[in-house]
């Protein structure tokens, strides 16, 4: 746990680590920063000892101001170059961090390094849909992308809903603008194309449009970064605006108040299922480890989420999968049109 990234300070990280902790199944964490700033705190939360609980000493914290590389490069003693290097050396089986996305992204390249065939780790975010949640990826780290890296988007994000959302064989959907063949950019026809030739390491629904995301019509939708975030924004933003629409138009008069209390366990169901904290974390995908990224704002409650999200990630062993689910993909990829052809 990378304790100095949060809008909310380390305390908030803490009390999510004691949350985590009451789970006797929970692995040991290790929490990474200023010694002299966490020990107080730890023993204010009564977890001084904790013998599932370690320290490690980082004198400097990236900051969301730092220039990724720049301070990647120059703070080694930080909390998130110090958790890159645990998780590479194998001393930790995933870093969970809030701060800086280009530096976490950045470092992760560099210090733990890319899964042979995959060149870009992607970010993957859980939305709630109709009957259930899906996967949303690349949900912000690579703005510009080519169609092999959507293939890999494919693939890294039908491997983590086996995980996290628990289902067995993923339907996958690319996000464009017409589900007939050759409509959209040159990118999705292209990765179109492609997705189908890997059909069978993923379960290919085919293209899918706005409309159709949160309806129950696949399980990951694929795009990418520029794409995702700003769906992904839209759809956070939007949550907030019928919230607090609904809630204005209840307390209007007292007989709407009264049947907003009549509503109030559907209103809590709902809340729930919306609840960004529900997954805190969202996986940098496609590198020799676990690494999970925390919203900047994360409260105890999304942080105890996201620990508990990479501890699944590490006993479903996800590196592993996706490293064999890549390596079988390029070479389908690679395969010409004439073998394909021959092949039918």
């Amino acid at each position: 746990m990378d304790a100095m990234g949060g809008d909310l300070g380390p305390s908030e990280v803490i009390e999510a680590v004691k949350l985590a902790l009451a789970d006797p199944d929970i692995d040991p964490i290790t929490l990474i920063g200023d010694q002299a700033v966490l020990e107080p705190l730890l023993a204010a939360a009564g977890l001084s000892g904790h013998a599932r609980l370690s320290v490690v000493h980082a004198s400097e914290a990236i900051t969301m101001e730092d220039k990724p590389l720049r301070a990647i490069a120059k703070k080694k003693d930080s909390s998130m170059v110090r958790g890159f290097n645990l998780v590479k050396e194998g001393k930790a089986g995933a870093l969970v961090s809030s701060g800086n996305t280009g530096a976490l992204m950045a470092g992760s390249k560099l210090i733990v390094g890319s899964i042979t065939g995959v060149d870009r780790p992607v970010l993957a975010a859980v939305i709630p849909r109709e009957n259930g949640h899906f996967i949303l990826i690349d949900a912000g780290a690579n703005p510009e992308a080519k169609p092999e890296h959507l293939v890999h988007n494919a693939i890294l994000g039908a491997d983590y809903a086996r995980v996290i959302l628990g289902i067995d064989n993923p339907r996958v959907g690319l996000l464009t603008i017409g589900t007939e063949e050759g409509k959209g950019t040159a990118l999705t026809t292209e990765a179109n194309t492609l997705l189908k030739k890997v059909n069978g390491i993923i379960n290919y629904a085919g293209p899918i449009e706005g409309f159709q995301v949160f309806k129950d019509t696949v399980d990951v939708v694929v795009c990418d970064g520029f794409v995702g975030n700003t769906l992904l924004k839209t759809w956070e933003s939007l949550a907030k605006f019928i919230s607090g629409m609904l809630r204005d138009e209840i307390q209007r008069n007292p007989m709407r108040l009264l049947g907003g209390a009549l509503a109030k366990g559907a209103f809590d169901v709902l809340k729930a299922r919306m609840n960004p904290d529900r997954y805190g974390g969202a996986p940098l995908l496609g590198v020799k480890g676990n690494v999970l990224k925390a919203h900047g704002s994360s409260n105890r409650h999304a942080w105890n989420s996201a620990i508990h999200a990479a501890a699944q990630i590490i006993h479903q062993d996800l590196y592993h999968r996706i490293e064999t689910d890549v390596a079988r993909a390029n070479v389908l990829m690679a395969t010409p049109p004439a073998a394909d052809a021959a092949a039918g």
